[in-house]
C-alpha cells in the first residue's frame, strides 16, 4: 500500500499488553518508518502529560483523551472541553455517592475514590499502578475527557440523574462521560485534514473496542491478536500479540519495513 500516515494506540499495542513496556522491536519499527518519512501519530486514551516515553520515540503528533485534545509538536490541532459548570455538578453528585471519576486535562486526575476494581482498569488501560492525585478544583480547568468507573448499574443512576451526557462503555469497569461526542475517528479525520493526507493513504493499529471506529476510518486497519475480538473482526489484518512483536510483523507483511 502507499501509507503516508500510522496511527497506532498505545497501551497493548505499542506497548507490551502485560508489563506496559514498549518492545524493542516496535521501538526499532518506529525509527525506520520516521526514516522513511511516514508520519507516526500517538492516538491513546492516555493524557498527554503521560507519554514522555513516546516523545522520546520521535513521535510529535498526539491524539489523546480519546480524540479530546490533538496536538502536533506545540499546536494545538483540535480538542473538545467539557463545560465547566456541568462537570462541577458531575463531580459533587459523584462525590456524594463514592463513586470513582478520572478526568483528562493536559494532566490527568481522579477524585480520591479509591477501590480495587479502579485500579485494575487503571493497570489495564493506562499501565497505572498508583492512583493519581486528585485536583481540589478539577472542574475549573479544561476537560477533554472523564471517565466514570463502575458497573452497569452505577452507570445508569448517572444516565438518570445526566440525560445530556453520553456514557460511551470502553472497559468493563470504564464509561467515558461525553457532553459532545469525541473520538478517535473524529481526531483522525482533523490530522488527515491538517497533514492534506487521504484516509486511503493512512493505516491504524489498535487493541480495544474503542479503536473500531479509528480501524475503520483509514485504509487498513491492524488489529493486535491480544486485542478484542470485536475489534479483530473487523480490521483487514490481524498480527501477532504486543509482546511477540506484532507491530514489526504487520509493518513487514505489508512491506513497509524489510530490515
Amino acid at each position: 500500500m502507499s501509507c503516508k500516515i500510522i496511527f497506532f494506540d498505545v497501551d497493548g499495542t505499542l506497548t507490551h499488553h502485560k508489563s506496559g513496556e514498549i518492545p524493542e522491536s516496535t521501538k526499532r519499527a518506529i525509527s525506520l518508518l520516521r526514516n522513511l518519512g511516514i508520519i507516526i501519530v500517538a492516538a491513546t486514551g492516555r493524557p498527554l502529560s503521560m507519554c514522555e516515553e513516546l516523545k522520546e520515540l520521535g513521535i510529535d503528533v498526539f491524539i489523546t483523551a480519546n480524540g479530546g485534545y490533538v496536538t502536533y509538536q506545540n499546536e494545538v490541532i483540535h480538542k473538545v472541553s467539557m463545560s465547566k459548570s456541568n462537570v462541577k455538578e458531575l463531580v459533587e453528585f459523584s462525590d456524594s455517592k463514592q463513586h470513582a471519576l478520572s478526568f483528562y486535562t493536559k494532566g490527568f486526575h481522579m477524585n480520591g475514590v479509591q477501590e480495587e476494581g479502579v485500579l485494575a482498569a487503571l493497570f489495564e488501560t493506562l499501565s497505572l499502578q498508583t492512583y493519581p492525585d486528585t485536583h481540589p478544583s478539577i472542574y475549573e480547568e479544561e476537560i477533554y475527557l472523564l471517565c466514570l468507573f463502575g458497573t452497569d448499574e452505577v452507570v445508569d443512576q448517572y444516565k438518570m440523574r445526566f440525560p445530556h451526557y453520553t456514557f460511551r462503555r470502553w472497559h468493563p469497569y470504564v464509561v467515558n462521560v461525553l457532553e459532545t461526542d469525541v473520538s478517535k475517528s473524529q481526531a483522525i479525520v482533523k490530522v488527515l485534514e491538517y497533514f492534506k493526507i487521504q484516509p486511503s493513504e493512512a493505516m491504524a493499529f489498535g487493541d480495544g473496542d474503542n479503536d473500531i471506529d479509528m480501524l475503520e476510518t483509514v485504509g487498513v486497519g491492524v488489529a493486535m491478536e491480544n486485542g478484542s475480538q470485536r475489534l479483530k473482526e473487523i480490521a483487514d489484518f490481524v498480527t501477532k500479540k504486543s509482546d511477540e512483536d506484532g507491530v514489526e510483523f504487520a509493518l513487514r507483511h505489508y512491506n513497509l519495513i524489510s530490515q
